[in-house]
């Protein structure tokens, strides 16, 4: 019977899908459905003449047949046949209806039809034997079913993570988002930036980008994303200079730049870690006007190399490098180039970093002259060179103590030794737009010798000095230069580390400066790439070009190497190879004389 059952569904399967209407597909379904209706009735009719056993092998097979007719009446109502009989289509009356019965008549047959060949074989199997054993039917039944509602299972599965597109990455990855610096600069454009991206369709990595530049775009009315396929906009991608997907273009009139990412996820990680950093860099490129600035040299000022052996300092070239990356020009200032006389025109700000010998008198009127008609200067001294600069501090309303100073108990060990008191560490800051990103994200500052601040007695009326950075109160001025708190002669309080100064100007630009008591904290020796030193130098350059609406940070996701001392390294090796084994044995031998007291 399961042969002509099976027949009967194959000749319905032809009927519809094969002839699809005419008198071929009438006779081909027609006969199935009598087929598939009859060898169920004959079933019934035949349990009458069977013992008790075999009544119940033929009812399981009839119950699971009875699915296969349940499947055709599911069709036949979806059907154009079904129409004619209700008179309506089910799509017009109830397309959620014939949604629901084109999907489970092909189930009921699938769960008819692979339970019916299992059980049919193992009711073969014992045809000659002199007893039945029902149970093995029953088992090839539920066998077939667990199986069809597998793969029902795993259709619906892939159905529904489909329609939803729901994706997860549980690897340590994801892409970053677009940082407070970046929504602030595209906040604050006044012309359209055209950003176009260059990616197949779905393309993973494109999904990604995409998402990234709709989060920028979010709040930006003046940034303009389109996406393209090169292979699908070849004259787009030739006018902007295009030769593959995985480029994404920055414009803005006749100014591009141009970012290349790796269209395979795995390839691009990289590239997305740091999406926010390289997008950051080629806004400022297109966007900003190329801006100049000096800095100055002739006074043992720090450099982006280290000098002759007898006089080496740590460089800045990193510094040197934000710099550049924020489309300026850098360039150095001396008295061979002009600064006895003037502070170049061109001057976007003048830069003053760790100098180690005075400024003659002339240097030091071209920058005050600077300063009152309202240029930009950073002073970043050390106190190690013993100088007050009082000569280029007059116009400023501060003082420069070149005293160090010191903390017993907050501080970054590094020699383990008391010299380290002098590397203050401070997360101590106004409210000042000097350091915007700094007090909103309390990221701490590290000064590796820093001195302080005064007020001047008598500062000039139109100088207002706020002081944005304080040492923690348990701080002391280290007079005798020992890193031991001397109650007699060393004070603790919180001793001003840097100040930003604003001259009032009415009707013009006012003149800003900054002066900063540690020029360490910008040097390439492990101190720059502290995240708060970066901030702080963002946050000061912004401010002295006032842009500080644009402050606050980009982000990236690379991994930061562990670094290890050579004695940590010792201890990790000797605590993995003997350490490590010794507690596992340890463990197992406490364990095993446990259980052989307890027997």
């Amino acid at each position: 019977m399961t042969a002509f059952y099976a027949l009967g569904a194959l000749l319905l399967f032809l009927g519809e899908r094969l002839f699809g209407g005419g008198v071929g597909r009438g006779v081909c379904s027609g006969l199935g459905a009598v087929l598939l209706v009859g060898i169920t009735v004959a079933r019934v009719l035949r349990l009458r003449s069977l013992d008790v056993e075999r009544r119940r092998v033929e009812r399981d097979l009839f119950r699971v047949q009875l699915l296969g007719v349940l499947g055709l009446v599911c069709y036949g109502l979806q059907s154009d046949l079904g129409a004619r009989v209700l008179g309506r289509s089910l799509d017009q009356s109830a397309p959620r209806v014939a949604t629901v019965l084109a999907v489970l008549y092909p189930v009921f047959f699938a769960a008819a039809l692979v339970p019916l060949l299992l059980g049919e074989l193992a009711y073969r199997s014992m045809a000659q034997a002199p007893r039945l054993e029902g149970a093995r039917v029953r088992d090839a039944l539920l066998t077939g079913l667990g199986a069809v509602a597998a793969v029902v299972f795993a259709f619906t599965a892939y159905y529904v993570a489909d329609e939803r597109d729901v994706k997860a990455d549980l690897s340590y990855f994801r892409t970053t988002r677009p940082g407070t610096a970046t929504h602030g600069f595209v906040r604050a454009l006044t012309e359209p930036v055209q950003v176009s991206l260059f990616f197949p369709p779905g393309n993973d990595v494109g999904d990604l980008v995409r998402e990234y530049f709709k989060d920028l775009g979010s709040d930006a009315p003046k940034l303009e994303v389109k996406s393209y396929d090169q292979a699908v906009d070849p004259a787009k991608a030739r006018e902007l200079g295009v030769s593959n997907n995985g480029s994404v273009v920055i414009a803005r009139g006749a100014r591009r730049e141009q970012l290349l990412i790796q269209t395979e996820l795995e390839r691009a990680r990289s590239d997305l870690k740091t999406l926010d950093v390289e997008v950051m860099k080629r806004l400022l490129t297109v966007a900003r006007t190329r801006r100049t600035l000096y800095l100055t040299a002739g006074h043992g000022e720090r450099s982006a190399s280290e000098g002759f052996p007898l006089a080496r300092r740590a460089t800045i070239r990193a510094f040197r490098e934000m710099l550049r990356d924020q489309n300026n020009e850098v360039k150095d200032l001396s008295a061979a180039e002009g600064l006895a006389t003037e502070v170049p025109k061109d001057a976007a700000a003048v830069l003053v970093i760790g100098p180690t010998a005075e400024f003659i008198p002339e240097e030091q009127s071209a920058l005050k002259r600077y300063f009152e008609q309202g240029g930009r200067v950073l002073y970043v001294f050390d106190p190690e060179s013993s100088l007050a600069y009082s000569g280029l501090m007059a116009p400023l309303g501060v003082t420069f103590v070149p005293t160090q100073l010191a903390n017993e108990r907050v501080f970054v060990p590094r020699a383990h030794e008391n010299s380290d008191h002098t590397i203050l560490v401070t997360s101590s800051f106004s409210s000042s737009p000097a350091v915007t990103t700094l007090s909103q994200s309390r990221s701490p500052v590290i000064l590796l010798g820093a001195g302080y601040l005064d007020l001047q007695k008598s500062k000039p009326a139109a100088i207002s000095v706020d002081m944005s950075i304080t040492a923690n109160l348990e701080t002391f001025n280290d007079v005798n230069g020992n890193f031991i708190f001397d109650a007699k002669t060393e004070v603790k309080k919180a001793y001003p580390l840097m100040a930003a100064i604003t001259l009032k100007r009415p009707g013009k630009d006012d003149g800003r400066a900054v002066v900063l008591t540690d020029s360490d904290a910008f040097t390439d020796v492990g101190v720059f790439e502290n995240r708060g030193n970066g901030f702080l130098a963002a946050d000061i350059l912004k401010w002295l070009s006032g842009e500080e609406a644009t402050s606050g940070t980009v982000n990236s996701e690379t991994d930061v190497p562990l670094e290890h001392t050579r004695n940590q390294d010792v201890a990790w090796f000797y605590a993995t190879i003997f350490l490590a084994p010794a507690v596992v044995l340890g463990v197992g031998y406490g364990v095993t004389r446990r259980k052989r007291r307890a027997s």
